[in-house]
């Protein structure tokens, strides 16, 4: 193979890498924004009219707000939460990820709240989301 042509396409390949890496940060730029707007408007809400019912349900949870994220954890246990989270690795999502105890147990999961972008999520999959990972949480 002449050296030409490799180089052709060496250099080729290197100019699509650095598009598709300019191309991905615009994405995550923009779904960054997006989910920050969702956790004011819609998630940050959502999660403290979940622990408020609980508190009423006598279910003592608290809702933390780290930079990018929002967790409702139990205040029996910091090893038992609910939390949403931005994922940008390869097409941006917003990640649910619970975790909770059995025993000396502790069971994990990690999952798309929905498919699609971050400005088509609702309330009512946030919501879903979040009663089906309470379930286990709740059942003592």
């Amino acid at each position: 193979m002449e050296i030409s042509d490799v180089k052709r396409r060496v250099s080729d390949t290197i100019e699509r890498a650095r598009r598709a890496a300019m191309e991905h940060r615009v994405r995550a730029d923009e779904a960054s924004r997006e989910y920050a707007e969702f956790l004011e408007r819609v998630a940050v809400p959502l999660f403290r009219q979940v622990a408020n019912v609980l508190k009423a349900e006598s279910y003592s949870f608290t809702v933390f707000t780290p930079e990018g994220s929002v967790r409702l954890m139990s205040d029996r246990s910091a090893e038992e939460f609910i939390e949403l989270s931005l994922d940008t690795s390869d097409q941006p999502v917003v990640m649910g990820h619970s975790r909770r105890t059995r025993g000396q147990r502790i069971v994990e999961s990690e999952r798309p709240v929905a498919s699609g972008p971050v400005r088509d999520l609702t309330e009512e999959q946030v919501l879903a989301f979040v009663l089906k990972e309470l379930g286990p949480l709740v059942e003592r």
